[in-house]
């Protein structure tokens, strides 16, 4: 493992302990849990390593085998606000943790992705990952809740990003060949298992070559939009309304947006009409998968990528075209964006008798539309995994 040998070759020992972090995919139910609703999801068997070792006094230092410059800090000495660099989601680990647990020990670590950076949640499992080391070395023990609880408040209180908790949850909570449906509101969730009627099937990933950044994304305001949307609802219907931030779609019936939808703003109407749907998809996505017909599942996910092109009006220009050429490709069950959708990747589910075929055609179509991008653009095969090893 390369973060292994970066760490024998920086400190000329071995590192006391190697945590993991899968990536994660989430098929249907994207851009809804910022809102509370419900998704289904999968860990996958690709994901970020973290070589590392303790440093009794305090200092923290890491170093990315994706991104230059070591990152240096105590670990009672936190900037009060991000900084801006790749480090940030790290410093936000330590300081949503230290809330919570007395902190004394730091670390040295090397951090290894294993796959190119966009849309699979890299940034909550390079947290996770970091986290399980941190734990560790302080000897703090989280129990699955606390550790999902503690990833989200990094993320969306220190690094400023609208997260819910997908994917913490997604990177968990799941288990190998099971599907993850789980209600973003109070956390409950189930762990579907594959049936044995179901047809084979395998996780295809499609990186579009762009580079991805949460942060620097349209995210934030998509989820602005939407919770403007909720607010004007709560107002026409007469409904009981605070401050803007609290705004919920989860806690708007789905009636009252039929009612009063032609009356918003149409950006707004959009990214409600994404949110709701989805919300239904996700549950007949559930039941598709517990009757074994991942045919129907993939399709659901398709209309889910459909949805974010013309509801959520995500994705850049080559995302889309990947998406429109995964849709004429045989062997595929379905797919979408994954991630933010703005950059990144997209994401499908396929028939591994048709992997070839699909790499082959998905590539020569896309590198067609895009020639710039060959050498940036990239197609891998995975599965799923089980969720971060407490």
């Amino acid at each position: 493992m390369l973060c292994e040998e970066r760490f024998f070759e920086i400190y000329g020992r071995s590192p006391e302990g190697i945590s993991f972090s899968p990536y994660r995919i989430c098929p249907i139910g994207a851009h809804s849990d910022h809102n509370l609703g419900k998704i289904t999801g999968f860990s996958i068997d690709k994901g970020i390593h973290m070589a590392y070792g303790p440093k009794q006094n305090g200092v923290v230092e890491v170093t990315s085998l994706q991104f230059p410059k070591r990152a240096q800090w105590h670990i009672k000495s936190i900037p009060a606000s991000p900084v801006h660099d790749w480090a940030d989601y790290l410093r936000g680990a330590v300081w949503a943790l230290s809330k919570r647990h007395p902190l004394s020990v730091g670390l040295c670590g090397v951090i290894e992705g294993s796959l190119p950076i966009g849309g699979l949640s890299s940034s909550a499992a390079v947290i996770l990952a970091f986290l399980s080391a941190l734990c560790h070395v302080n000897a703090v023990s989280l129990s699955a809740s606390e550790l999902i609880e503690t990833a989200f408040d990094a993320e969306k209180n220190y690094v400023g990003v609208n997260v819910g908790t997908l994917d913490q949850s997604c990177e968990v909570l799941g288990k190998k060949d099971h599907l993850l449906y789980l209600d973003t509101r109070d956390g409950s969730f189930e762990l579907i298992p594959t049936p044995a009627n179901m047809k084979p099937y395998q996780i295809a990933i499609f990186f579009s070559g762009l580079e991805h950044s949460l942060v620097g994304s349209k995210y934030n305001m998509r989820v602005d939009e939407l919770r403007a949307g909720v607010y004007a609802l709560q107002a026409l219907a007469g409904m009981e309304y605070g401050k803007f931030n609290e705004a919920n779609a989860r806690y708007v019936p789905f009636e009252v947006y039929k009612q009063y939808k032609d009356r918003l703003p149409l950006p707004w109407a959009r990214r409600c009409e994404h949110w709701y749907t989805e919300f239904q998809r996700v549950e007949a996505g559930a039941e598709a998968w517990r009757r074994g017909d991942i045919a129907e599942y993939g399709r659901l996910s398709f209309e889910s990528g459909w949805s974010s092109i013309h509801n959520w009006e995500s994705g850049a220009p080559e995302q889309i075209r990947l998406y429109e050429i995964m849709r004429e490709t045989d062997g595929i069950y379905g797919g979408r964006f994954s991630g933010a959708g703005f950059k990144g990747c997209c994401i499908a589910l396929i028939d591994p008798a048709y992997a070839e075929s699909i790499r082959e055609h998905v590539t020569a179509e896309y590198l067609k539309a895009f020639p710039h991008l060959e050498g940036k653009y990239s197609f891998h095969l995975c599965r799923s995994a089980d969720g971060v090893q407490l």
